[in-house]
């Protein structure tokens, strides 16, 4: 485990985030590499349920106004919300 996603996995229990924002923040982070279309897909099914819902758009709002040395969030948040099965809706 890298020591970026351990500090991530800490401050995901120290803020208490719900599962869906952890998978945004994951697939947001600052780490190189772009998220994984199975989490692309994961982050997509939970936008069915409306809680979970609030939580991604919650999570996603919060990355686009991150800045600075944070820019991988703004353009990650950027390649969700262009993924047609993630922030567009997904066929069943």
């Amino acid at each position: 485990m890298t020591t970026s996603a351990l500090r991530r996995q800490v401050k995901n229990i120290v803020h208490n985030y719900s599962e869906a924002e952890i998978k945004v923040r994951e697939a947001t982070s600052n780490d190189p590499w772009g998220p994984s279309s199975s989490l692309m897909s994961e982050i997509a099914d939970l936008t069915f349920n409306v809680v979970a819902f609030a939580e991604v758009m919650g999570m996603v709002w919060k990355r686009l106004n991150d800045h600075g040395k944070n820019w991988r969030h703004v353009y990650k948040v950027n390649t969700i919300k262009e993924t047609p099965l993630c922030l567009q809706g997904k066929h069943h």
